[in-house]
């Protein structure tokens, strides 16, 4: 099923489905903080993903994916919505609407590797105290067992046991990164939420961590989640992509069918943006650049929120919500027109993080 080596597995059931997920955040003003409104972070979100696959979750920064991710890991509790997980067990559980300490052998499943290796590593921790608290809060391991398995851990994500003494101002941002990783995978888990990995590193570790990534997918037969806004990771790394805009999903495809035949016109945005490392490319049909601003989540416009950009729109995309729907061999997408626009798609291999070290 994988078209990038990410070793993908096929089976009857999602080990995740999000169904009609909705996160609403209330805006209070004044002296006596009354209720005047909400802004629609998210806002009917549904997707689903494989054992072994890997689903990327793109889109402009506010767009909502972040979010979405939180409230997968109930760092939010939902508005609305399902969230479906099939434990070890087969046993499906709606993990937005259990009881917080109902959770707890949840996230020993799901775990997150944060974006910003330097805010989340607490400076005042050693490695083994980092990587090892996991182990600690679940009573998994404790004294020596604790160390030797700090050790391996460090081990298998490129870092030297050795290491385990000091603090994270002694790494780089690559290496702080590779802990964050460590420390994901204590716990052994099956679902990894990775909330913009490799978008705080430099470009040149980036293909390292990514590369690092998939050999652990393969090793520990890992799902991920991979939140992004940059278009050529996400190819790289991701089995198929889910793209957001204003709280909502507007197209779901296979990476190889997304980027050669894009279905929604902010997709066919996007992709435009995608740098291309040869010179040979960069003549090759310019960049779209969307006028307007990007929608208001707290006050949406009627109809398709992304009209008020879109240079194809008509008097019914002002007017009438498109519905998520399938138009061809699994293809999701949001848009009135997605089976008679000619849309523009992204030159092949172009956009390869790997060619841009």
């Amino acid at each position: 099923m994988s078209t990038n080596g990410a070793g993908a597995t096929t089976n009857t059931h999602p080990l995740l489905e999000v169904h009609d997920l909705r996160m609403h955040f209330p805006i209070r003003r004044g002296v006596f903080r009354r209720l005047t409104g909400w802004v629609r972070a998210v806002d009917g979100v549904t997707f689903s993903i494989r054992e072994g696959e890997t689903l990327g979750l793109v889109g402009e920064s506010g767009c909502g994916k972040s979010t979405t991710a939180r409230c997968i890991l109930r760092v939010y509790a939902p508005s609305a919505g399902e969230i479906v997980y099939r434990g070890v067990d087969g046993q499906a559980v709606d993990l937005a609407s259990i009881e917080e300490s109902a959770l707890r052998p949840f996230r020993r499943e799901i775990r997150m590797v944060f974006q910003d290796p330097y805010s989340s590593l607490n400076p005042r921790m050693t490695l083994l105290d980092i990587v090892g608290e996991p182990l600690k809060v679940h009573r998994i391991a404790s004294g020596r067992q604790l160390e030797e398995r700090v050790a391996w851990l460090l081990r298998r994500v490129g870092l030297r046991p050795e290491y385990m003494r000091r603090y994270p101002h002694a790494f780089s941002g690559g290496e702080r990164q590779r802990v964050g990783i460590a420390r994901a995978l204590a716990l052994e888990p099956r679902l990894v939420v990775a909330d913009e990995a490799v978008s705080a590193l430099d470009v040149s570790v980036r293909a390292q961590i990514l590369n690092l990534l998939q050999d652990l997918q393969r090793e520990f037969k890992l799902t991920y989640l991979f939140v992004a806004h940059d278009l050529s990771v996400v190819e790289y790394l991701c089995d198929r992509v889910a793209v957001m805009y204003v709280g909502k999903l507007v197209e779901v495809a296979n990476t190889a069918e997304l980027y050669a035949r894009p279905k929604h016109p902010y997709t066919e945005a996007l992709l435009s943006a995608v740098p291309k490392p040869d010179p040979r490319l960069r003549s090759r049909g310019r960049r779209i650049i969307l006028q307007g601003e990007v929608a208001d989540p707290a006050n949406p416009p009627p109809g398709c929120a992304f009209h008020t950009r879109c240079r194809y729109a008509t008097e019914r995309c002002r007017t009438e919500v498109p519905a998520l729907r399938d138009v061809g061999g699994g293809h999701l997408a949001a848009c009135h027109y997605a089976e008679e626009l000619d849309l523009r798609g992204a030159e092949p291999g172009g956009s390869d993080p790997s060619t841009r070290q």
